[in-house]
């Protein structure tokens, strides 16, 4: 009776086990599926959303500064929702994309997705910093960006832009490797980012690409490419060239 027992045991362990082992790998298979897709949706919408932050700030009508040193940017970096959990002291962060213009074509790539954070990002201007850009206004700057993470003041040099009447001439002055500006509720200002850290999203970069992809593949080997960036690269390509 005991061997009959042990019998049926075995056989029911053989029988089951590979239908567990199969269920368990082809519920992991679908969770990585729908994990995927769901990376892939979210780098789509940022690179929209991106757009049309970006399209905000250009036609920021005040302050002409902005646009003049887009003409001289080599990258420009694009958070087009940054929340903010309290004024002064308080968790800050959101995702963003980058792109970088070739020196010899002229022509603009990308984008690579990160996400920006900081314990406070120090806002002039009352309310949650809602949108932030960057320009990177050096070689140096493009290359820090490039990393899978760098702390900005430290790692390399930040400085909140100017904004408002005078600011075109004091463009000319400026020597920081990246300028930050905001924009909350309709108003727009300067940001000190000091201490913001920026991060590579490697997920929605795989997604986007359709490969395991770095900035570097991205932004200056210019391995792969996305019909869907065409929108934002025309933006930003169009806005640099304009007098």
């Amino acid at each position: 009776m005991e061997k009959k027992r042990w019998l049926f045991r075995e056989v029911t362990v053989c029988l089951i086990l590979p239908f567990a082992i199969l269920l368990t790998t082809g519920m992991i298979g679908l969770a990585t599926v729908s994990a995927s897709a769901d990376d892939a949706m979210d780098s789509r919408q940022l690179v929209e959303k991106a757009k049309l932050s970006f399209d905000r700030f250009v036609a920021w009508k005040d302050n002409q500064a902005f646009r003049d040193l887009l003409k001289k940017a080599k990258g420009v970096f694009i958070a087009p929702q940054i929340l903010k959990g309290a004024f002064i002291v308080g968790a800050s962060g959101g995702s963003g994309v980058f792109v970088t213009r070739d020196e010899k074509t002229g022509q603009w790539g990308g984008p690579a997705f990160y996400t920006i954070g900081s314990a406070s990002f120090g806002l002039q201007i009352g309310g949650e910093a809602s949108e932030v850009v960057l320009l990177a206004m050096t070689e140096r700057g493009v290359n820090a960006l490039l990393g899978s993470s760098v702390k900005l003041g430290a790692d390399i040099g930040v400085a909140a832009g100017p904004v408002g009447a005078g600011a075109s001439a004091a463009t000319a002055n400026l020597s920081a490797d990246i300028l930050s500006f905001a924009r909350s509720k309709g108003a727009f200002a300067g940001i000190a980012l000091d201490g913001a850290i920026v991060k590579v999203r490697e997920g929605l970069n795989e997604a986007y690409y359709g490969k395991k992809v770095d900035p570097t593949d991205i932004l200056i080997k210019r391995d792969v490419k996305n019909r869907h960036a065409e929108g934002l690269l025309h933006e930003v390509a169009k806005a640099a060239r304009r007098k």
